[in-house]
């Protein structure tokens, strides 16, 4: 069973910045796609950033330029840099690991953001 431990949520000002951290159980993960969604109250889940197993990335029209993914095989986790974060991107941060038709989250890590 792969599992997905996110962590480096919390509580921030708007301006700062938060890095947050994504581990996954598997020998395969450098084959997985990745991304990041988040869920705010009353909301749908929504991607945020995606990192496919070449390196190629996407990005939510409302961070790009402030949020980069990025991901390190070696210790198979996946990173998202959040830069001058807004209290709109308060919500739940979910990870996610995809690969041909299966897909895994992880638990959530709640950022908030508020002066």
């Amino acid at each position: 069973q792969v599992q997905l431990v996110e962590s480096g949520g919390g509580l921030v000002q708007p301006g700062e910045s938060l890095r947050l951290s994504c581990t996954v159980s598997t020998s395969l993960f450098s084959l997985y796609a990745m991304g990041w969604y988040r869920q705010a109250p009353g909301k749908e889940r929504d991607l945020v950033a995606r990192i496919t197993s070449t390196g190629s990335t996407n990005y939510a029209d409302s961070v790009k330029g402030r949020f980069i993914i990025s991901r390190d095989n070696r210790k198979n986790t996946v990173y998202l840099q959040m830069n001058n974060l807004e209290p709109e991107d308060t919500a739940v941060y979910y990870c996610n690991a995809e690969i041909r038709t299966y897909d895994y989250w992880g638990q959530g890590t709640q950022v908030t953001v508020s002066s």
